[in-house]
């Protein structure tokens, strides 16, 4: 199957149909037509209506013919939409209208901040880039999800861990939750990287070898997960609770560094055992 970077114009027209199929009228305070509607969600002229354009202008977008909507007309189409803040970030770069870093796809940990991911210690932390690269870890978070040391260089991507590795495909309790927000989030990262052929190649092999992947990909459902809670079942000391928490670093935007704390003290035992092993 051949890799391929981002259509913005045939994105852009797909992501904007379904978020009109998902609304109701009356989720926008529109009165409900007596008439059956033939297809879900709102009519386009109901949209347009909404965001103060033509008809013929939403038309022109759900078919990609091509246009290219000012700022004005993407705030209000998200507002039409009612899009969440990661839905409207994402319709900003599909349609080329929020403004780029100057930092190019990170590759290796910027040496500060592998400093920093080891002096963490005892948390676990690792620090990834946009596609979930892993650059960099401390020995807390190699006992806690997998020796990274053991993996070629290529495979150490988290979401293809997550979806692919024997190990990894056991570890988590929620795991239709974690697969579902990793893939959110790099539907988000793809708008944002478009020419990023790397990123395309790693979403091609998830679509074609993973059922799951594909499914939820083909939802469209966009979402950058900054903090959270996963539960997991450690082969070693047994079940356990994390809060995780993402930054991004002023200096090196493409860098995210995930900490993750025990939830629970039942789970900092568990993490305590860990780092004795």
């Amino acid at each position: 199957m051949t890799t391929r970077t981002v259509d913005t114009t045939q994105e852009l027209a797909a992501f904007l149909r379904t978020r009109r199929e998902r609304l109701h009228p009356r989720d926008v305070g529109l009165p409900s037509r007596r008439q059956a509607r033939r297809t879900p969600g709102l009519r386009r002229e109901e949209v347009a209506e909404l965001a103060g354009v033509s008809t013929d202008y939403i038309v022109r977008l759900e078919q990609a013919r091509g246009l290219r909507p000012s700022a004005d007309v993407v705030e209000a189409l998200a507002r039409a939409l009612r899009l969440a803040p990661d839905e409207r970030a994402y319709l900003f770069d599909l349609a080329r209208q929020r403004p780029r870093t100057a930092d190019r796809p990170a590759t290796q940990a910027a040496p500060p901040l592998a400093r920093l991911v080891t002096d963490l210690s005892p948390l676990p932390a690792m620090l990834m880039n946009h596609r979930y690269d892993i650059l960099a870890w401390n020995g807390e978070m190699a006992r806690l999800l997998l020796d990274f040391d053991t993996l070629l260089p290529s495979r150490r991507n988290a979401m293809w861990l997550c979806l692919m590795h024997p190990e990894m495909r056991e570890l988590y309790v929620d795991r239709e939750r974690v697969v579902r927000d990793g893939v959110a989030h790099l539907r988000a990262a793809w708008a944002a990287h478009p020419e990023d052929q790397a990123l395309s190649g790693l979403i091609t092999e998830f679509t074609t070898r993973d059922a799951e992947f594909s499914r939820v990909w083909a939802e469209r459902n966009v979402k950058v997960n900054g903090r959270g809670r996963k539960e997991m079942r450690h082969p070693d000391v047994g079940a356990l609770a994390v809060h995780f928490e993402v930054l991004m670093p002023i200096q090196d935007t493409d860098q995210r560094l995930m900490i993750c704390r025990a939830a629970d003290d039942e789970s900092q035992a568990a993490l305590d055992r860990l780092r004795t092993r």
